[in-house]
């Protein structure tokens, strides 16, 4: 399959272990919020991969000892300059490359519950396609969420991706994913192309996997936003958020499907 990924460079700290889910992380000057993170992390991760993704840290966030002390598998390091979907397509290749089945995704910024990994895990070893993560079902929790994100995703974001998808989403800003290598390899979802830079790509898997047939479910996770201080975003102004709006209303209305 012909494949546009991001350049990068790969530092591998162990051996792959194929026969299991991995996880991918994107990160970007995300500080000691990540190394909060992984601390957390470790104990969950004794028989998966972890991938990180950095879109190019400035801050020492992913130094290599830093990494593969927490249990990293690898580091990849974007060459070209950030964006979530550049950062995505480089880890869902990886993860690939080296045969996993299914890929787990979240942020890096500390705001996700990490003891969720094993349920999506779970979710890909029965056969799920696309498990998204969701605040908003029973069993998941929200604290601190900023209002005016509350009222995007629940009047917005998750009603019109719902409606384009033909399933009902609760949660679609919620980078806690999973998505099984049949779906990622699948020649009519073709996820690696330079189209996909910054939040497309997100939004463009969670209505094609539904409209595909392939399966599709949420599961319950936490998210917590700090009580005070700067929320940890890489979303910035209205120029920012315009770009959003225009990258949902494409994926929505199918500008990304290939021709």
């Amino acid at each position: 399959m012909n494949r546009a990924v991001p350049r990068h460079e790969l530092l591998t700290f162990r051996e792959p272990r194929p026969d299991r889910p991995c996880v991918v992380i994107p990160v970007l000057n995300e500080g000691e919020r990540f190394a909060a993170q992984l601390t957390r992390m470790e104990p969950l991760l004794a028989d998966l991969d972890l991938y990180v993704v950095d879109g190019g840290s400035t801050d020492g966030c992913t130094d290599p000892e830093r990494l593969a002390a927490a249990g990293a598998a690898a580091r990849l390091r974007l060459l070209d300059g950030p964006g979530l979907s550049s950062q995505l397509r480089a880890g869902f290749a990886h993860a690939l490359a080296t045969r996993h089945p299914g890929v787990v995704t979240l942020d890096g910024n500390g705001k996700d519950g990490v003891d969720a990994i094993p349920s999506f895990v779970q979710a890909l070893d029965e056969g799920w396609d696309f498990v998204q993560g969701s605040r908003y079902v029973p069993g998941g929790h929200a604290e601190n969420t900023p209002l005016d994100r509350t009222l995007a995703v629940r009047l917005l974001h998750a009603p019109l991706l719902s409606l384009a998808a033909g399933t009902r989403y609760t949660d679609t800003t919620n980078g806690f994913r999973a998505f099984s290598a049949r779906f990622l390899e699948d020649p009519r979802v073709l996820p690696f192309r330079e189209v996909f830079q910054t939040y497309s790509l997100h939004y463009y898997l969670s209505v094609r996997a539904a409209r595909l047939g392939f399966r599709v479910k949420e599961l319950p996770v936490t998210r917590v936003y700090p009580a005070r201080g700067p929320v940890p975003s890489k979303i910035g102004g209205l120029l920012g958020k315009a770009r959003i709006v225009g990258q949902l209303l494409a994926a929505a209305g199918g500008r990304y499907d290939p021709r």
